[in-house]
């Protein structure tokens, strides 16, 4: 089969496509005949050397595909041959097929295309676990997303809207901020021009806000905690501009704030099933419906996953990147 590698640690170019063998699903497995594949900054960390898959995945960047299933292994019982799926995954995305979990595999949403359904796993994994349940927001409350253009971005601001909640969200120029809004966020903040803390305490007349996604660190961190309404949650989940910060534990005591954070990739397969489980319930039927929609800039072919990563990491794109197989 086609497949993409990482032949050594550096740019996008340093990804080759080369030629492996079909890989088969054992217990509990499923073979997918991959569609599309969603392209994500972990997939970037990964190729630079500073993201390692956990032991027994694959080394292939690609966390999340959709596709038919053409084979299951024994203790299969959901899935049959033919059953189209998008799949969370821990690696092996960036292939013409992949093994994956039965429990992380969802049925492609009524209405979605293979490119669409392949732009969801990643994210609303994420933003379902972190937000809704580390986080804990429930209708009424308030959100901010930094980010808010980013794949994770926009499904955030999707769901919390849809939940009751009002969004706000930061992003980086006039237009991705046109974009937060489009999608359901009451404010957007472009962060290169104006101080979010200032513009959302003035906003909140001072309260702050409830819950906050952040995927910056570094000196957001106390800037974050700063903005957080008593009782607030500073859910982490990266640290594109470091993993330290300092951070005033008097300002956390006195308004009872919770800093929290979370990664996806290494968790057990159970706790991914039941990710699974909690999204088909309750976020399936707003995406069959349309209500909410995963947000794909551009696709590329599987070839041209060096390109993928380089308009990733340029920032310029608006929600996802899909390669196509």
């Amino acid at each position: 089969m086609s497949a993409v590698e990482i032949r050594e640690f550096g740019g996008p170019e340093v990804l080759s496509l080369v030629e492996r063998p079909v890989p088969a699903p054992g217990p509990g497995e499923v073979l997918i005949d991959v569609a599309a594949a969603g392209v994500n900054r972990p997939d970037v960390f990964q190729r630079r050397g500073g993201y390692a898959p956990p032991p027994g995945a694959s080394d292939l960047p690609g966390l999340e595909v959709a596709g038919t299933i053409v084979a299951c292994g024994p203790e299969v019982r959901r899935w049959r041959e033919g059953d189209e799926v998008c799949a969370l995954l821990a690696g092996g995305g960036y292939a013409a097929y992949v093994v994956a979990p039965a429990g992380q595999c969802l049925p492609r949403p009524a209405g979605l295309s293979m490119v669409d359904a392949a732009a969801v796993p990643e994210t609303f994994f994420t933003v379902w676990a972190n937000v809704f349940e580390r986080g804990a927001l429930v209708p009424g409350e308030s959100l901010l997303v930094h980010g808010g253009s980013s794949g994770i971005g926009t499904t955030a601001i999707q769901l919390a809207a849809r939940q009751g909640a009002t969004v706000y969200a930061t992003a980086g120029s006039p237009e991705k901020c046109a974009a937060c809004v489009a999608l359901g966020a009451a404010r957007a903040i472009d962060y290169r021009q104006a101080d979010f803390v200032e513009v959302l305490r003035e906003a909140t007349g001072g309260r702050g806000v409830d819950v906050i996604l952040d995927m910056v660190g570094g000196d957001y961190v106390a800037k974050n905690l700063s903005l957080l309404a008593e009782d607030g949650r500073l859910v982490q989940i990266a640290t594109l501009q470091g993993a330290k910060a300092t951070i005033d534990v008097g300002l956390v005591m006195r308004r009872r704030l919770t800093l929290t954070g979370s990664t996806l990739r290494p968790r057990p397969v159970a706790e991914k099933a039941r990710l699974a489980a909690a999204l088909e319930a309750h976020v399936w039927p707003w995406l069959e419906s349309g209500a909410v929609r995963p947000q794909v800039f551009r696709t590329f072919p599987l070839a041209e996953a060096s390109a993928a990563h380089a308009l990733m990491e340029s920032s310029a794109h608006i929600g996802k990147i899909v390669l196509t197989v």
